[in-house]
Protein backbone atom coordinates (compact mmCIF):
# COMPACT_ATOMS: atom_id res chain seq x y z
CA UNK A 1 0.00 0.00 0.00
CA UNK A 2 1.14 3.65 -0.75
CA UNK A 3 1.61 5.95 1.92
CA UNK A 4 -1.54 7.55 1.51
CA UNK A 5 -3.77 4.69 2.62
CA UNK A 6 -0.95 3.92 5.64
CA UNK A 7 -1.52 7.25 6.68
CA UNK A 8 -5.58 6.76 6.52
CA UNK A 9 -5.96 3.30 7.98
CA UNK A 10 -3.70 4.30 11.32
CA UNK A 11 -4.55 8.02 11.63
CA UNK A 12 -0.78 9.00 11.49
CA UNK A 13 0.07 11.85 8.99
CA UNK A 14 2.47 11.44 6.27
CA UNK A 15 4.62 13.49 7.99
CA UNK A 16 5.04 11.23 11.20
CA UNK A 17 5.39 8.07 8.82
CA UNK A 18 8.40 9.46 7.40
CA UNK A 19 9.46 10.08 10.50
CA UNK A 20 8.94 6.59 11.76
CA UNK A 21 10.52 5.42 8.24
CA UNK A 22 13.84 7.80 9.18
CA UNK A 23 13.98 6.44 12.41
CA UNK A 24 14.14 2.88 11.17
CA UNK A 25 10.77 2.02 12.91
CA UNK A 26 8.94 1.25 10.05
CA UNK A 27 10.63 -0.12 6.22
CA UNK A 28 9.08 1.03 3.23
CA UNK A 29 10.11 -0.45 -0.67
CA UNK A 30 10.43 1.89 -3.08
CA UNK A 31 8.84 1.45 -6.76
CA UNK A 32 10.94 2.70 -9.82
CA UNK A 33 8.93 5.92 -9.82
CA UNK A 34 10.25 6.48 -6.34
CA UNK A 35 6.58 5.86 -4.23
CA UNK A 36 7.00 4.83 -0.75
CA UNK A 37 4.96 0.96 -0.68
CA UNK A 38 3.79 -0.51 2.48
CA UNK A 39 3.49 -4.16 3.52
CA UNK A 40 0.52 -4.60 5.46
CA UNK A 41 2.22 -5.78 8.59
CA UNK A 42 3.04 -1.79 8.69
CA UNK A 43 -0.66 -1.32 9.59
CA UNK A 44 -0.08 -3.04 13.03
CA UNK A 45 3.30 -2.12 13.53
CA UNK A 46 2.59 2.23 13.27
CA UNK A 47 -0.14 1.20 15.49
CA UNK A 48 2.11 -0.23 17.73
CA UNK A 49 4.65 3.03 17.64
CA UNK A 50 2.37 5.20 18.35
CA UNK A 51 0.73 3.14 21.24
CA UNK A 52 4.39 3.47 23.01
CA UNK A 53 4.69 7.27 21.72
CA UNK A 54 1.75 8.18 23.57
CA UNK A 55 2.90 5.95 26.40
CA UNK A 56 5.84 7.90 27.06
CA UNK A 57 8.61 6.35 24.87
CA UNK A 58 11.30 7.98 22.90
CA UNK A 59 12.21 6.54 19.56
CA UNK A 60 15.30 5.66 20.00
CA UNK A 61 14.13 2.97 22.88
CA UNK A 62 11.02 2.15 20.64
CA UNK A 63 13.50 1.17 17.81
CA UNK A 64 15.08 -1.56 20.95
CA UNK A 65 12.08 -2.65 21.74
CA UNK A 66 10.07 -2.85 18.57
CA UNK A 67 11.62 -6.71 17.92
CA UNK A 68 10.24 -7.86 20.93
CA UNK A 69 6.75 -6.92 20.02
CA UNK A 70 7.05 -9.63 16.73
CA UNK A 71 6.11 -13.30 16.51
CA UNK A 72 8.67 -15.17 16.14
CA UNK A 73 11.02 -13.13 18.11
CA UNK A 74 14.40 -12.09 16.74
CA UNK A 75 15.57 -10.00 19.79
CA UNK A 76 18.96 -8.17 19.75
CA UNK A 77 21.02 -7.15 22.78
CA UNK A 78 23.77 -4.87 21.63
CA UNK A 79 22.51 -1.89 23.28
CA UNK A 80 21.66 -3.00 25.98
CA UNK A 81 23.81 -1.39 28.66
CA UNK A 82 22.64 -1.11 32.53
CA UNK A 83 21.28 2.58 31.88
CA UNK A 84 18.88 1.20 28.99
CA UNK A 85 17.71 -1.58 31.19
CA UNK A 86 16.84 1.04 33.79
CA UNK A 87 15.38 3.40 32.08
CA UNK A 88 13.33 0.62 30.22
CA UNK A 89 12.30 -0.07 34.05
CA UNK A 90 11.42 2.99 34.85
CA UNK A 91 9.28 3.23 31.60
CA UNK A 92 7.26 0.57 32.73
CA UNK A 93 6.62 1.55 35.72
CA UNK A 94 5.69 4.83 35.13
CA UNK A 95 3.15 3.02 32.41
CA UNK A 96 2.34 0.72 35.35
CA UNK A 97 1.02 3.41 37.09
CA UNK A 98 -0.76 5.53 33.94
CA UNK A 99 -2.40 2.52 33.61
CA UNK A 100 -3.91 2.30 37.40
CA UNK A 101 -4.70 6.01 36.80
CA UNK A 102 -6.15 5.38 33.70
CA UNK A 103 -8.46 2.97 35.00
CA UNK A 104 -9.43 4.52 37.84
CA UNK A 105 -10.90 7.14 36.31
CA UNK A 106 -12.21 4.97 33.73
CA UNK A 107 -14.15 3.41 36.48
CA UNK A 108 -14.86 6.56 37.93
CA UNK A 109 -17.02 7.64 34.73
CA UNK A 110 -18.45 4.17 34.47
CA UNK A 111 -19.87 4.71 37.79
CA UNK A 112 -21.07 7.75 37.01
CA UNK A 113 -23.22 6.64 34.12
CA UNK A 114 -24.43 3.99 35.40
CA UNK A 115 -25.92 6.16 38.22
CA UNK A 116 -27.25 8.87 35.55
CA UNK A 117 -28.66 5.94 34.20
CA UNK A 118 -30.35 5.01 36.71
CA UNK A 119 -31.60 8.17 37.92
CA UNK A 120 -33.23 8.99 34.57
CA UNK A 121 -35.02 5.15 34.24
CA UNK A 122 -35.99 6.05 38.03
CA UNK A 123 -37.45 9.32 36.67
CA UNK A 124 -39.12 8.23 33.36
CA UNK A 125 -40.95 5.44 35.34
CA UNK A 126 -42.24 7.58 37.91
Amino acid sequence: MRIGELSQRTGTPRRLLRYYEEQALIVADRLPNGYRVYDESNVDRVMQIRGLLDAGLPTRIIKQILPCLNKPRTIHFPDATPEMLATLEDERDRMTDRIRCLTRNRDAVAEYLDAVREKLAAGSSG
